[in-house]
């Protein structure tokens, strides 16, 4: 199995044998904390009680991510891994990003709040890519180390939520609304803390093209997509990323609303309770990974989304059940997305692993985000009645999405036993390696 290093793998610089865990961590609690801040709570704030905006103006401004995404793929990750240093792209990024969602707190008309919030996802969603990239340049084992290391994004989310809840404490319709706009200020003061931290994270030069490869790195990673388990790979990965998303589009008002009844301060907080349970199943990933393999690991987060939306179908009154249930998100993140972003690492090459990891997040963060809004805003709104939204119906759509995904994992999904070499990896279609080395 292929691990993550290059010639100062695991150090803080040149010749270290040390890894920078602790730094890379903290960069990742500081990465997260960023979109956590905002993202639960910014579709009521932009909505009725809020900026009022029409939902197709709601899509849009979620659609930012997707736009960034693409843009990322071609321009900016291309930078980061053929032209500048990773930490100093980090700490530009993060400058620029971190103005433009500052500025959305102070401004209620529709073209400029989007304005603000493409500029914010051009320079902030290729650092998502970034982060994962440099993190897996300074480890020795990326198998064992990545989940601790992410562990610390799922931290700086989960801790993000608790300012929220003292700043929405005891109010309620438009004035817990007009409150929530607070989320916009405290991520862009994340966003400027993280633009000087960056700084001082390990230096990570980029990486010339090899002979023959031509420049763009973009263009290089996405011809092995002809490799059939990673078009595969590809595939479901849209298909998840729409259900992750759709959950954090519909959650806060399905928590909030008559059927489950949950105080507005309290959304956040029970939403972070998956993120406590993700730090559980990430620290155990390694674990998981080493005795199940890519596939069957992979297959378990997905029907964890189908688990947790099943239920939300099905028990929407029953409070204590959709709190619980919280803690599939655990497993649907770090047992799907973790270890799809470790196995990018294994199986690219080192010259394009930014492109890559940005590859895929043009799905997780771009076109399965966008697929998201287009698809679920409309669908929730459909399904209204004068006694509230028909949850049952809307929450089936994503469970057997996730169904479908997990079966065309399970019977098309074949990775090479090994990735000793990623540049000459063969496909094996025999039975996938039961363990990791």
């Amino acid at each position: 199995m292929h691990t993550a290093t290059n010639g100062h793998a695991g150090g803080d610089g040149v010749g270290s044998s040390k890894a920078p865990t602790f730094r890379l961590w903290l960069m990742m609690v500081l990465e997260f904390a960023i979109w956590g801040a905002w993202l639960p709570l910014i579709w009521g704030y932009m909505g009725k009680d809020g900026l009022n905006f029409s939902s197709s103006q709601q899509a849009w401004v979620g659609s930012a991510f997707a736009v960034a995404s693409i843009v990322g793929i071609f321009f900016s990750s291309q930078f980061a891994d053929r032209t500048f240093a990773a930490e100093k792209f980090l700490s530009f990024s993060h400058l620029i990003g971190g103005l433009a969602i500052l500025g959305m707190y102070f401004v209620k008309d529709f073209p400029t709040f989007f304005g603000l919030m493409l500029v914010h996802s051009l320079f902030y969603v290729p650092t998502i890519s970034v982060t994962n990239s440099l993190a897996f340049s300074h480890m020795k084992n990326a198998e064992k180390e990545f989940g601790f290391v992410r562990m610390g994004g799922t931290i700086g989310w989960i801790l993000v939520a608790w300012p929220l809840y003292f700043i929405l404490q005891g109010k309620t319709g438009a004035d817990a609304v007009a409150a929530s706009r607070n989320i916009f200020l405290i991520s862009g003061v994340l966003s400027l803390v993280l633009a000087g931290y960056s700084l001082f994270l390990p230096h990570t030069p980029p990486k010339p093209a090899a002979p023959g490869d031509g420049g763009f790195a973009w263009l290089k990673a996405a011809k092995f997509l002809a490799r059939p388990y990673l078009l595969v790979l590809f595939v479901v990965t849209f298909i998840d990323a729409v259900i992750h998303n759709g959950y954090f589009v519909m959650a806060g008002d399905f928590l909030g609303s008559k059927a489950v009844g949950i105080k507005p301060e309290w959304i956040m907080p029970v939403m972070s309770i998956g993120q406590v349970a993700e730090i559980v199943t990430m620290a155990f990933l390694g674990t998981v990974l080493a005795k199940l393999g890519w596939k069957t690991t992979m297959i378990l987060g997905i029907l964890g989304h189908a688990a947790r939306f099943a239920v939300f179908a099905f028990f929407p009154q029953n409070t204590a059940v959709i709190i619980a249930v919280q803690v599939l998100h655990g497993i649907c993140y770090a047992f799907f997305f973790a270890t799809l972003y470790i196995f990018i690492d294994a199986a690219f090459p080192k010259d394009v692993r930014s492109s890559a990891q940005s590859l895929f997040n043009l799905l997780v963060l771009g076109l399965g985000d966008l697929a998201a809004k287009w698809l679920f805003i409309p669908l929730q709104d459909s399904l209204k009645t004068d006694a509230g939204i028909d949850y049952q119906k809307l929450f089936l759509v994503p469970t057997l999405m996730a169904v479908a995904a997990a079966g065309l994992l399970l019977l098309a999904f074949w990775p090479p036993r090994r990735f000793d070499d990623a540049d000459i990896a063969k496909d094996d279609h025999g039975t996938e390696a039961p363990n990791i080395t």
